[in-house]
């Protein structure tokens, strides 16, 4: 059993209740997107990718939740790394307009750094995550200066996703004060993070 949250105190399938249901998030954010890329008439391949890693992470959260066995971990941590993946893929192609070639090398060159960051322990391993973070405000930036269509869509999922990843580093350290600890924050925000994401991409790629 792998025991990283401070929520569970035993062993079990049920032994953390609220870090599993707020996976639900994750369904949430994937269901309110279908909506808007209906309502816009966008659910394209591009769009149902993202949407089905949405379900994914939220899947895969959960049996990491509920089982917290290395393989269920494994399908915790790949969707994450894939959406963003994809998602920075389709944004340089689609809204900054740059080549496949220059594309292909910032993902590598992303994946590369994402996964030695994933090898870091500390502040109760968020450190993980501070390349997404870094890259999510270069994108919020662009996106802001560039005056597109609800111009702070990716600056609010930025200062959102700060908040989720504080309420994930704070996790074991409120143990003692909260004993349901604070990782299921993590969860909630970070659903919204990807409906906002989401929402900023598909409102301003260039149609037809």
């Amino acid at each position: 059993m792998i025991d990283l949250y401070c929520e569970r105190m035993a062993d079990g399938l049920w032994a953390e209740p609220l870090n599993a249901v707020t996976n639900l998030a994750f369904l949430l954010a994937a269901g309110l997107s279908v909506r808007l890329a209906r309502w816009h008439r966008q659910l394209d391949a591009a769009a149902i990718m993202l949407i089905g890693l949405m379900l994914l992470i939220g899947i895969g959260s959960t049996l990491f939740h509920i089982l917290a066995s290395g393989w269920a971990k494994l399908a915790d941590e790949l969707p994450i790394l894939l959406f963003q993946l994809v998602y920075l893929w389709l944004y340089c192609r689609e809204l900054i307009g740059l080549q496949r070639a220059v594309s292909a090398l910032l993902l590598l060159g992303y994946l590369g750094v994402s996964l030695a960051a994933a090898q870091l322990t500390g502040l109760n391993g968020s450190l993980g995550y501070v390349p997404a973070l870094l890259v999510l405000l270069g994108l919020a930036i662009y996106h802001l200066r560039l005056g597109q269509r609800e111009s702070t869509l990716l600056l609010q999922a930025c200062g959102w996703f700060l908040l989720s990843l504080t309420l994930r580093t704070l996790d074991m350290a409120l143990c003692a004060y909260w004993p349901l600890g604070s990782h299921f924050g993590w969860h909630l925000l970070n659903g919204l993070v990807l409906y906002l994401v989401f929402r900023a991409w598909l409102l301003n790629r260039p149609v037809g």
